[in-house]
């Protein structure tokens, strides 16, 4: 079955899924922000965290949907270092811990992705990407806490923006850390029966 006039509806409040998927033309009909909490539960490892979000997002935001004939997309981006799960960075404390971290270290970038359909078919998958940090110097770690960037990003930095220049080494999705694993989010879509328009 082909998703005809089915509407494609993003679970999320970040401009950067949104520009992501518009960049591949699969631009959403609606984007609705789930109010979910999304504290880590007790020992739970990356992996299990990101998928749990993203499913949480997209039942949250499907409870409040009527009607048939829609497909709706939730992902959830988790930087970890080992076990760790780094926060979505608020304060400039926070950040700061985070790139003495990362600093000339390897991490992993988790990207729990979930793709429900209005008849309760589903897909979903985590998509992982190692990432390396250069040895940070302390200059370089006071002009990225002075940019702001870091401001709401999980693991205190963005790859697409000046933190491009702190990572000389990247394996796996790069759309992943930005946000949302493109190939494999088409691929779900596509094996749901969605077709872009």
């Amino acid at each position: 079955m082909t998703n005809g006039s089915a509407r494609f509806i993003l679970a999320s409040s970040s401009p950067r899924r949104l520009a992501l998927l518009r960049q591949i033309a699969y631009p959403p009909d609606r984007v609705i922000a789930p109010a979910v909490d999304e504290t880590p539960q007790r020992r739970e490892l990356p992996r299990q965290y990101a998928l749990r979000l993203a499913r949480l997002k997209a039942r949250t935001v499907a409870s409040t949907l009527e009607g048939e004939n829609w497909y709706l997309l939730a992902a959830d981006t988790v930087v970890a270092c080992g076990r760790r799960i780094l926060p979505k960075t608020e304060r400039e404390a926070e950040a700061r811990a985070c790139l003495a971290l990362l600093s000339g270290r390897r991490h992993r970038v988790f990207g729990g992705v979930h793709l429900l359909r209005w008849d309760g078919r589903f897909a979903e998958r985590v998509v992982v990407t190692r990432v390396k940090f250069k040895r940070l110097s302390r200059e370089e770690t006071e002009e990225y806490i002075a940019s702001g960037e870091w401001r709401g990003k999980a693991g205190g930095y963005a790859i697409q923006g000046l933190a491009a220049a702190l990572v000389p080494e990247i394996y796996g999705s790069y759309t992943n850390v930005v946000g949302l694993p493109l190939a494999e989010t088409v691929n779900m879509l596509k094996g749901l029966g969605y077709r872009r328009r």
